[in-house]
């Protein structure tokens, strides 16, 4: 399965894609830099995607410092150790916190492998994730996209890329989930790259910056 493991593999991806969608091409020249951020895998890094899941971007960044502050290697084992007291201190939400404990535990005890996850095809692997506790389908896709490189994925829940596409392609509203996803077909299969492109849109058209990472 073909991964983006570094800015040349994104550029190349781009390329590719940009040449075969003119509609991209033409919103990739307006765009600017498109954003590779690639981030930890393992349990950290689907941590900081839970943590940001329906909140803003800075709120998400200072709770997951509180987190990497209370627990520096953040593993499966190192939460789990942390005192009850600790982790309700974090910030998270109720729902959040519990998300996470069900996470470590099914890691701990092998039932979630993230590092094998990251070499199944995307749809194995979103599948596996979302079987857990609070994992849905962006959480799901985001973490493949950011921190296992997969590119042939679109988390179309995604409401900025919801409003990217709808002003990128004049649209009178937001195109609703499932019409994103199916619009996004003709994306294959540089989807991850097509929602990388349409993020920087956002950031530099729209003057907004909601990347769910980094």
């Amino acid at each position: 399965m073909q991964r983006l493991r570094n800015a040349a593999d994104l550029d190349t991806a781009v390329h590719n894609l940009c040449k075969s969608v003119t509609a991209m091409a033409r919103i990739a020249a307006v765009s600017g830099e498109i954003p590779l951020r690639l981030r930890p895998g393992g349990f950290e890094g689907l941590a900081e995607v839970v943590v940001g899941q329906l909140i803003s971007k800075q709120a998400a960044a200072a709770i997951f410092a509180r987190l990497k502050a209370a627990c520096p290697l953040l593993t499966a084992e190192t939460f789990l150790a942390l005192s009850p007291q600790t982790r309700a201190g974090l910030g998270l939400t109720r729902a959040k916190q519990a998300s996470l404990e069900t996470v470590a535990q099914a890691v701990m005890h092998g039932s979630l492998d993230l590092d094998r996850l990251a070499d199944q095809p995307s749809e194995t692997a979103i599948a596996e994730l979302t079987a857990h506790r609070g994992i849905g389908p962006w959480t799901a896709e985001v973490y493949l996209m950011f921190s296992a490189g997969h590119i042939d994925i679109f988390p179309a829940g995604d409401l900025a890329l919801r409003a990217a596409a709808a002003h990128a392609f004049g649209l009178a509203t937001r195109p609703e989930q499932k019409v994103l996803r199916a619009h996004a077909e003709d994306w294959r299969p540089y989807r991850a790259v097509a929602a990388r492109i349409l993020w920087a849109y956002y950031a530099t058209v729209m003057k907004k910056e909601v990347l769910p990472v980094g």
